[in-house]
């Protein structure tokens, strides 16, 4: 698999400098034989006059303009003229560790059947600081709803994927299942972490747009989690930056991954129950958890009327104090409610982020119960 070649998707916008440090992180991999498709969506900076003089002489690195239309449809840009038997996802303002992409292809080379590899994250500050060495399971708490044994039925150790891999996964295992079911209940998959087949991703698709500005990994996730048996090592494979003033995962965005998880899951909830191993009463905690996590937000965006209707679908599936509490305060007067949405910002902006580095908004994302 040395000869494999990597499709390397890196989506940008406005980041002249950071998606330097990305694409210099995919130029130092182990592993050579890879194009890095850099889509630019519709910067306003110096990005096209930076990324043509510092890698003119890197081929490798090939560079796209585009209007203007989201993360996704960047990414969906580069999967159209891919030409790789893998695809690995970078965002712009992530790192890659050097050993990456050559790991991941052994991870394939182990167990054939499987269609997508992923691990765990490292977080570090816009500094560069390091906060948490592995924040999979803060930013995607559902990851810590199920053991790895309820998640994964085979498991190999890393000196029999690569012998060299002890070097930075020493003790640890590639483990490997069919997790669709579990990813329903929310995500446990970050993209930058990603590699997969060429061949599961035509099967899988694109990312649907529709849901911008949050949501779309998390529904091009589980439906690649549909199609079979999927790898996780949990060694930290990127830097992933948090707290940056244009991270998606900001406060603002946050009602949309709510609203497009219960968007990405209720079809197969529906047309495909069959599928899910999850028993009824698991299937409502879900649902009651994400229409409770939706009102929630809308709620905090004074979009009353709407929040009282998904608070209510929450309760129709569970009882949970979460909806009812929040419901609560939809009846208050407006003027009330104005108030003491005033006192939370101002609590908010004393707060300091917790011990992981994650502010509350962050670690939401991908929570389903």
């Amino acid at each position: 698999m040395k000869q494999d070649l990597i499709s390397i998707v890196i989506p940008t916008y406005n980041r002249s400098a950071g998606v330097c440090v990305a694409i210099d992180s995919a130029i130092m991999q182990s592993h050579h034989n890879w194009e890095a498709l850099v889509i630019d969506d519709g910067s306003t900076d110096d990005t096209a006059q930076v990324i043509a003089s510092r890698y003119k002489n890197e081929p490798r690195v090939k560079y796209f303009y585009r209007n203007n239309g989201g993360a996704s449809a960047a990414r969906n840009e580069a999967l159209k003229i891919a030409t790789g038997d893998f695809i690995a996802f970078l965002d712009s303002d992530d790192i890659w560790e050097p050993w990456k992409l050559e790991f991941q292809l052994a991870c394939f080379q182990k167990e054939p059947e499987i269609g997508m590899v992923w691990t765990n994250m490292a977080a570090i500050d816009p500094s560069g600081r390091m906060v948490n060495a592995r924040y999979l399971s803060t930013m995607y708490r559902s990851r810590n709803l199920y053991s790895d044994e309820q998640l994964f039925d085979r498991s190999y150790p890393v000196e029999e994927v690569l012998p060299e891999s002890t070097r930075f996964a020493a003790g640890l295992k590639l483990l490997t299942g069919d997790i669709f079911s579990q990813m329903i209940t929310g995500s446990v998959v970050h993209t930058s972490t990603v590699m997969l087949r060429r061949s599961w991703q035509q099967q899988v698709g694109l990312f649907n747009q529709d849901y911008r500005p949050l949501g779309e990994d998390f529904d091009f996730h589980l439906r690649t989690t549909r199609l079979g048996r999927v790898g996780f090592v949990d060694a930290s494979s990127i830097q992933y930056q948090i707290g940056a003033a244009d991270a998606l995962t900001d406060r603002k965005n946050i009602v949309y991954a709510a609203k497009n998880f219960l968007a990405a899951i209720e079809p197969f909830i529906q047309k495909e129950r069959h599928r899910i191993k999850l028993s009824d009463a698991e299937v409502r905690k879900t649902l009651a958890y994400g229409y409770g996590w939706y009102g929630s937000e809308l709620v905090v965006r004074e979009r009353y009327p709407e929040a009282r209707k998904a608070l209510f679908r929450s309760l129709r599936q569970q009882w949970n104090l979460n909806a009812v509490l929040y419901l609560g305060l939809t009846l208050l007067p407006v003027p009330v409610l104005r108030k003491a949405r005033q006192l939370r910002m101002v609590l908010k902006k004393s707060r300091q982020p917790n011990s992981s580095g994650a502010t509350k908004a962050e670690a939401r994302v991908g929570v389903a119960v």
